[in-house]
């Protein structure tokens, strides 16, 4: 079994939210960081949407429906 393998093992045996956290540092890893240098504003927001998700009362939509949306927009 590769190291790759390995990881992707464990990394499966995380909850969604862990999983989730992991992803989303792994691909901020690709960029360079000062890319997503944010302001107290944006910051401030994102830990508004992420507090109401994890209560669940955030509202959303189906990814195929925004997607729909955002085609019929710029087609």
């Amino acid at each position: 079994m590769t190291t790759v393998e390995k990881v992707r093992s464990e990394v499966m045996t995380l909850s969604a939210s862990e999983r989730a956290s992991l992803a989303h540092e792994l691909i901020l890893s690709l960029d360079d960081a000062s890319d997503y240098d944010l302001g107290p504003t944006q910051e401030g927001e994102i830990q508004r949407r992420l507090k109401m998700v994890r209560e669940g009362t955030a509202s959303g939509r189906p990814a195929a429906e925004v997607f729909a949306d955002i085609r019929a927009r710029y087609s």
